[in-house]
């Protein structure tokens, strides 16, 4: 194989791993912060007053999906 398809392939799969990466890391990130948001709605918090948290938390875990949805696509 050329070594221009060589490199090619090498940076494909380092682009592969840290793609999956940050599919860990969202999703990490998202599960701590819906465990807050359940923790202060268990406290007294109202859904009403945790809706802007929550709606961040719903982002990630539909950022992480599109991401993971593109890494399967493309592997």
């Amino acid at each position: 194989m050329p070594k221009v398809l060589d490199d090619l392939a090498a940076a494909v799969e380092v682009t592969k791993g840290v793609n999956a990466s940050a599919v860990v890391a969202l999703n990490g990130l998202a599960a701590r912060i819906q465990a807050a948001v359940d923790a202060a709605l268990a406290n007294g918090a109202t859904e009403a007053e945790l809706k802007p948290v929550q709606d961040e938390v719903n982002a990630l875990n539909e950022s992480s999906a599109q991401l993971a949805a593109a890494v399967a696509a493309n592997s």
